[in-house]
């Protein structure tokens, strides 16, 4: 730190020093300046410029300072010294001018320390502000939503220039000082408690309430008129809503607009059902269902049985695969949908404007769009990888032989499904992670957990191996992996690649609308699932951030709602308590917090667990390994995430699932009746073991004493 702001850093200080020091708190009451008003208003009438001036540096100096709640109160003071007018003026002058010093003082100081220390935090902050800034600000300015003074720190660590920090403040305040300097106005008439049923006061409260309703209506007006400059809006419509992607986020959002009595119309490309249906959810735990019998046979003699070895026809697996789609088809089909008043289209759609979709050549006037059009597996630009050929979970499915030698690029939860569902279906699965663990998502004891499950399976687990090149040698496929500085060769029949999914964006016409794309291809999106412009929404894998099913449908209620109904009142996402489960044997379920993520955003934790192979069901099914890890809040049954590892984890989360939704605590579990024997029981066994470590020591051992005395007496 360079000696001038250390200098800087010193004075302020020393000035937060004296303000404590002397009490200078007790002059910003408005008790005080009640008591004093009158000797004010005659200092005013005698040299009204010179307290003008005082006030001004008074203002400037609290402001600047930063110091809490100060400027309201100066505010209601001009009022009341100065009168609307005169208040108003000085007020707005001298609040933008202590702002600004303030946000300077923050630049110089912190700006420099705050962007090396959080520079990926800060990157997407910083291009919206490098592109919005002015309007950003000013939202926050017209509609305070954190106090003005937290605002000018935190705008002085952004590179928003100095010149338009200060006129759009400026501007963006003069509204809510006009609305409190009247106030203030008002106050200083105030003689009784009786004056506050008086018609002044009252209509001065109520500007105040109705303010922030007010101003953030004017700044909705703004940016619509902002985005929406230059676009040509139709007089009538041909549909309430278009929602492009016929997946589960587009099929739920279309249901929703049908069932409200909406004219919607839905467009997909290629099959109804989406890849959940398709080529994800459905295909992989039929597949990990056939793959689970054949463990079972295998294991016979843990049950009692002879020892089998089954045989089986791996296309007749893969055939069986086909037959559940076709179950479930309908569920998703074109048939059901139109029937529920939903007129579906195939063809590709492509985004002409805000209002206009072009859909199989033809121009569709909507009054709003949904953009839905999910994800697929992500092919990493590997040398090589290409020209030598693999598969991934979109054609995965059409394999008619097992290849004898399967190598997955991926550990998270998709790689490591179809790992564990391939070796044991016979072949000999090369699992490739670069990264240090297997599911680097959970805490690093689940890893270790599958990856000791999968090495007895026989699977070879190799993390830490980068491949870096793909070849084809003969009748092999040879990854050449990078570990530690050394080169290592997995050589296999067939490759199948697990690394992620991308969003589908492309060919969709977004560039027409200049809609912002994250660097994983999602678009952006704010909280209420809009983007940039307020009738144009997404859901789903292409908006993200969680790219599952339910989340899917979750958003999907949000996306229908607030594109239809927006007007009147809009939704936030409801992202605080968010489930998944990785389907491997034994399955991995969360919500929530886990240990890494708490100590990563520095929340102070307990953990409470439970082994499931104590639990009777679990032994009685010979399925008694894993664990349920609670974290709560120190101190109290507050729960803030679950991980379960064991049989049946992703049924078994679900009670933790409502408990946090509902804001029901472990005493509440613990409380339930559960069946017995069940697998549901580990939750309240683990419970009990919260309840038991947060016993009451020191009342438990004056009521040993007292049945101590009661056995004597």
């Amino acid at each position: 730190m360079n000696s001038k702001k250390a200098l800087i850093i010193v004075v302020l200080m020393a000035l937060a020093g004296l303000f404590v020091a002397f009490d200078l708190g007790q002059y910003l009451t408005l008790s005080y300046i009640k008591s004093q008003q009158d000797t004010i208003a005659g200092w005013y009438q005698a040299s009204p410029v010179l307290v003008v001036g005082v006030f001004f540096l008074v203002y400037v100096l609290v402001t600047a300072l930063s110091v809490p709640a100060g400027a309201t109160l100066m505010t209601l003071v001009g009022g009341a010294i100065f009168g609307v007018v005169v208040g108003t003026a000085v007020v707005s002058f001298a609040s933008t001018i202590g702002a600004t010093l303030s946000f300077l003082v923050s630049r110089y100081i912190l700006r420099d320390v705050m962007q090396a220390k959080f520079a990926s935090n800060l990157e997407s902050f910083n291009k919206g502000i490098e592109k919005d800034g002015a309007f950003y600000l000013f939202t926050l300015r017209l509609v305070p939503i954190f106090p003005f003074f937290m605002i000018n720190l935190v705008m002085g660590i952004t590179k928003i220039k100095t010149w338009q920090f200060f006129w759009v403040s400026q501007v963006g305040m003069f509204l809510g000082t006009l609305v409190y300097v009247n106030a203030g106005t008002q106050l200083a008439q105030l003689e009784s408690a009786s004056g506050i049923l008086s018609p002044e006061i009252l209509f001065s409260f109520v500007l105040l309430g109705i303010f922030p309703l007010v101003a953030k209506k004017i700044a909705d007006w703004v940016a619509s008129r902002r985005v929406y400059k230059g676009v040509v809006k139709p007089k009538q419509f041909d549909q309430n809503i278009v929602v492009i992607g016929g997946g589960a986020a587009g099929l739920v959002t279309s249901y929703i607009a049908a069932t409200v009595k909406a004219k919607v119309m839905l467009v997909e490309a290629n099959k109804m059902g989406g890849d959940c249906l398709n080529t994800g959810c459905v295909p992989s735990k039929g597949l990990l269902r056939s793959a689970k019998i054949l463990s079972y046979i295998r294991r016979a003699e843990e049950f009692g049985l002879n020892a089998m070895e089954p045989t089986f026809e791996f296309k007749n697996v893969m055939a069986r695969i086909q037959d559940i789609i076709k179950k479930i088809e309908p569920h998703d089909s074109i048939e059901r949908y139109s029937a529920l008043g939903v007129e579906c289209v195939t063809a590709r759609a492509t985004i002409k404007s805000p209002y206009c979709v072009e859909v199989d050549g033809k121009e569709i006037t909507t009054k709003n769009i949904v953009i839905a059009t999910g994800a697929r597996p992500f092919i990493p630009p590997i040398p090589g990888l290409s020209e030598t050929g693999y598969v991934c979970s979109d054609d995965v499915w059409d394999l008619q032989q097992l290849p004898k030698r399967l190598a997955v690029m991926g550990g998270g939860p998709i790689g490591c499904e179809l790992s564990q569902a391939f070796a044991r279906l016979g072949a000999e699965v090369f699992q490739v992670e670069m990264m240090p663990r297997l599911m680097i998502r959970e805490d690093e004891e689940v890893s270790e957990f599958v990856e000791q499950k999968f090495t007895q399976e026989g699977i070879h687990v190799l993390t830490g191996h980068k491949v870096v090149r793909v070849e084809q040698d003969g009748a092999d496929k040879v990854l050449h992996c990078e570990l530690d500085g050394e080169s290592v060769q997995v050589r296999c029949d067939e490759i199948l690649v697990a690394v992620g999914r991308r969003a589908n964006t492309e060919g969709l016409g977004i560039e027409n609308l200049d809609l912002v794309v994250n660097n994983n291809a999602t678009l952006q999106v704010n909280e209420y699932l809009q983007t940039r412009f307020p009738n144009v929404l997404a859901c789903g894998d292409v908006a993200g951030p969680y790219q599952f099913t339910h989340m899917a449908a979750h958003q999907a209620w949000y996306a229908s709602v607030n594109a239809l109904f927006g007007r009147f009142k809009k939704f936030k996402v409801d992202y605080s308590v968010v489930p998944w489960c990785t389907f491997v044997d034994p399955e991995v379920a969360r919500v929530g917090l886990n240990e890494q993520d708490a100590k990563a955003a520095n929340i102070p934790y307990e953990v409470t667990r439970y082994g499931i192979d104590d639990l009777d069901r679990a032994i009685a099914d010979t399925e008694n390994v894993g664990f349920v890890k609670v974290l709560t809040v120190p101190g109290k049954d507050k729960i803030l995430g679950v991980t379960i590892v064991g049989h049946h984890a992703g049924e078994l989360i679900a009670e933790y699932v409502l408990a946090m939704r509902h804001k029901l605590g472990l005493n509440k579990v613990l409380g339930t009746i559960h069946i017995y024997p069940t697998l549901m029981e580990s939750n309240k066994y683990a419970a009990g073991e919260w309840k038991r470590n947060h016993a009451p020591e020191k009342l438990l051992q004056w009521v040993e004493k007292f049945h101590h005395w009661n056995r004597h007496h």
